[in-house]
């Protein structure tokens, strides 16, 4: 039986109307997914992976082991390779998800006696690996560069000539899709001697001519530390990689225990990272970012046309949070698009705090102004 600790727990839950439960697939509208591009079901991207397995010999289904011991396969260079060129930076290395790169990297790079300085609306991977670190951490206010700085400040006070600065933020954030201004922060990192580390998860395939994330399109690759990089969003594959100097690569092949102690990804998913990211520097790719683009601006329009602005945080990226308060008002408002056509899930607490309720709509480059004018008015007939 279950523990009755763990029993009260789901109860507490269930009372709460935040259980979560596995939901079934739906014919329905996709505003919901993280597919921006629609790349997980393109023929094209398989079609040239399966021409890359073939080429290497490695049709085969499992990687067989670690990367340190049999799973090293060779498209692993090619797509590091490749991840590093596109992403202007010396090095890169893959890990099997965002999650395990983000617990491998705070696990094992700020030592005993550094300090973390993390936004508190940072990713769930981002602070289960603050939480495995033994250096001192401590939250600042969203996006908030005075709360930033004050801490900064104070910190760089306390620390001795051994300590190192972390500061972590994510350049589109994944709840409110908003993001940083990282220019300021790249800025003030300069000034307080921090090492600057951006989880750019949702700006990959979104933001920039290429979806070469908000880093490059600022032309800031020299000034971060770190970035994490996923390839389960935008890309529409599945695994991540960190990038930075090849001092700091090596260090992670001998110290992040979530790239050390985990069977490598199959050759087949490594090959669509490299089909992936070729495809987003093709003119079709770049044509196909263009429309994801459009149809931001879309939504914006129709928002401002049904005076539904005010509901909105503010956000330019694929990622719109439409809010509304109470776990209840939020799952009704999702069963009412449902039975509209339209996939859009309600985000509940304790995910998101309390009386932050939101449903969460992801653009893609292949949905259709009809859809999205659809959408809105949904939306605008609840509201009213």
């Amino acid at each position: 039986m279950l523990p009755k600790k763990l029993h009260h727990k789901i109860e507490k839950r269930k009372a709460a109307n935040a259980f979560r439960s596995l939901g079934k697939p739906k014919e329905l509208i996709d505003f919901s997914s993280n597919d921006y591009l629609g790349l997980s079901t393109n023929k094209s991207i398989f079609q040239e992976a399966s021409k890359l397995l073939k080429e290497h010999n490695l049709e085969v289904n499992g990687a067989t082991g670690s990367r340190l011991l049999s799973g090293n396969h060779s498209l692993y260079k090619i797509a590091e390779d490749t991840i590093a060129t596109f992403h202007k930076v010396e090095s890169a290395l893959i890990y099997n998800s965002g999650y395990d790169a983000n617990t491998g990297f705070f696990s094992c790079v700020p030592q005993r006696g550094d300090i973390i300085l993390y936004d508190e609306l940072c990713h769930a991977s981002i602070r289960d690996g603050i939480k495995m670190s033994n250096a001192k951490a401590y939250k600042f206010k969203h996006n908030d560069l005075m709360d930033i700085e004050k801490l900064l400040s104070l910190r760089s006070q306390t620390k001795t000539t051994n300590t190192s600065l972390y500061l972590v933020t994510e350049s589109i954030f994944s709840m409110d899709g908003d993001q940083p201004n990282i220019k300021e922060l790249a800025k003030l990192c300069k000034k307080y001697q921090c090492h600057l580390i951006l989880d750019e998860a949702h700006a990959i395939g979104v933001i920039g001519k290429n979806g070469e994330g908000i880093t490059q399109s600022l032309g800031l690759q020299d000034d971060i530390f770190a970035r994490i990089v996923t390839f389960g969003k935008a890309l529409g594959c599945h695994g991540a990689a960190i990038l930075g100097s090849k001092n700091l690569i090596d260090y992670l092949i001998n110290f992040s225990r979530s790239f050390i102690y985990t069977t490598a990804l199959p050759p087949h998913s490594v090959a669509s990272v490299i089909a992936s990211y070729n495809y987003i520097m093709s003119d079709i790719g770049k044509e196909n970012i263009k429309s994801l683009h459009s149809n931001i601006g879309i939504l914006h329009l129709y928002n401002k046309n049904q005076n539904l602005i005010d509901y909105f945080i503010p956000s330019n990226s694929a990622i719109h949070s439409f809010l509304i308060s109470g776990n209840d008002a939020a799952k009704n408002l999702s069963n009412k698009l449902d039975k509209s056509g339209f996939d859009v899930k309600p985000i509940l607490s304790p995910t998101v705090p309390e009386k932050k309720e939101r449903l969460r709509i992801c653009l893609h480059s292949f949905n259709t102004q009809e859809e999205i004018e659809k959408l809105v008015t949904v939306l605008a007939t609840f509201v009213r």
